[in-house]
C-alpha cells in the first residue's frame, strides 16, 4: 500500500476540502482524486462521501481514519525527527560489516547516504572471530552483526532481517546432493568454529555445539574469516553454516549449500558502543531500518517517499512487492 494514498486519505480527512488538501500536499486536485480513489478500490469501500458542495467521511472512513491515526502520527513524528537529525549528521561514519556486503549491508548505506548527504560513509570489513573488538577500540562507530547480543556495554538496533541457514559442505561431501537436511542430522557433521577472541555465544551461533534436541556436533577446528572456513569446507575438513544471503553470495563450484531445517533464524542488526552513541549512529541504525522497511529517503518537499513495503506498518496491509 502506498504511503502517498494514506498521507493524502489523513489530509483530506483534516481539510474536507480537495483544493486546500492539494495545496498542503504540493499536488493537484485531481491527483487527490486520484489517490482516494486509488486506496478506495484497496479497501473495497468508499471513505468520503463526495458532492459539489461537501465533503465527509463515511462511517468506514472514519474507522480507518481511527485505527491508522495512531501509525501515521507516529510515523510523523519519526520523520520530524529525522529531518532535526539531519542537521546534525556531518563528517565520517565508519560502519563494520562481516564478510559480506549483502543487501542489508549496501541498501542501508545508500539509504544514509541519500537522507544525510553530509555525512560520508567508510565501510570497514571486520574479522568473523572478533565481532566486537573494532567497536570497542574506536575503528568502527557502528556495526552490522547477528542478534542478540549480550554484550553489557554495547547497544543495538532492531533486527533488520530474519533469514534461514544453510551448511557449507564439499561438493563431494555425501550431503552435496540433498536438497535440505535438519537441525538433528547436524550431529553427524563436524562444523568449522571460530577462533577467539570471539565470545563464546557468537562462537556457539557459528558453530552450534549441539542440536536444538542436545545431540553434541562435533568440531572439525576453528577459523578467523569466512574465507579460511569456505577453503577448509572446499578441501572436506567440514562443514560451516552460513545465513541463505551469504551463502548465495560466496556460491562456488567446489562447495554446495545445503538449507538447513529446524533452526533459529539467522537475524542482522546493528550495534554500537553505548557510551560512544552520536547522532550519526542513531542516523544510520534509522536508515538501515528505513530501508529494511522499505522507506528509501527523506527527499521531496520535507515529505518521506515510501516504498510498498512501509505497508508493514500498517495492520491488514499487504507489502507490494
Amino acid at each position: 500500500m502506498e504511503f502517498r494514498e494514506l498521507e493524502c486519505f489523513v489530509v483530506l480527512s483534516e481539510e474536507l476540502h480537495f483544493a486546500r488538501t492539494a495545496e498542503r500536499l504540493y499536488l493537484s486536485p485531481g491527483r487527490v482524486s486520484q489517490l482516494m480513489r486509488s486506496l478506495e478500490t484497496r479497501l473495497g469501500g468508499r471513505l468520503f462521501h463526495r458532492t459539489s458542495r461537501r465533503v465527509r467521511l463515511t462511517p468506514l472512513g472514519e474507522r480507518f481514519l481511527a485505527d491508522l491515526r495512531p501509525s501515521y502520527d507516529g510515523l510523523a513524528n519519526a520523520v520530524s525527527r529525522a529531518k532535526a537529525a539531519a542537521r546534525e549528521v556531518r563528517g565520517v561514519i565508519r560502519i563494520g560489516f562481516l564478510a559480506t556486503p549483502t543487501d542489508v549491508v549496501t541498501g542501508s548505506v545508500r539509504a544514509f547516504e541519500r537522507w544525510y548527504p553530509g555525512c560520508e560513509a567508510e565501510l570497514v570489513e571486520i574479522p568473523l572471530s572478533d565481532p566486537f573488538g573494532r567497536l570497542r577500540a574506536g575503528q568502527v562507530d557502528i556495526a552490522f552483526t547477528l542478534l542478540p547480543v549480550d554484550e553489557p556495554d554495547l547497544a543495538t538496533g532492531e533486527g533488520l532481517n530474519r533469514v534461514s541457514y544453510q551448511l557449507g559442505v564439499s561438493s563431494h561431501h555425501p550431503l552435496a546432493a540433498r536438497a535440505s537436511i535438519g537441525a538433528e542430522e547436524l550431529a553427524g557433521v563436524s562444523l568449522i568454529g571460530l577462533d577467539g577472541p570471539a565470545p563464546r555465544t557468537w562462537r556457539e551461533r557459528v558453530a552450534p555445539s549441539a542440536t536444538p534436541s542436545g545431540r553434541p556436533i562435533p568440531l572439525a577446528g576453528t577459523v578467523a574469516t569466512s574465507q579460511e572456513g569456505l577453503t577448509q569446507v572446499a578441501l572436506n575438513r567440514g562443514g560451516m553454516l552460513l545465513c541463505t544471503p551469504t551463502a548465495a553470495h560466496h556460491g562456488r563450484p567446489d562447495v554446495s549449500f545445503v538449507p538447513v531445517t529446524g533452526l533459529p533464524p539467522s537475524i542482522l542488526g546493528l550495534a554500537w558502543v553505548k557510551a560512544a552513541e552520536t547522532a550519526a549512529i542513531r542516523a544510520f541504525n534509522e536508515a538501515a531500518v528505513g530501508h529494511a522497511l522499505g522507506v528509501p529517503t527523506l527527499k521531496g518537499r520535507g515529505h518521506v517517499r515510501h516504498g510498498p513495503a512501509m505497508a508493514l506498518d500498517f495492520p491488514g496491509c499487504t507489502p507490494e512487492i
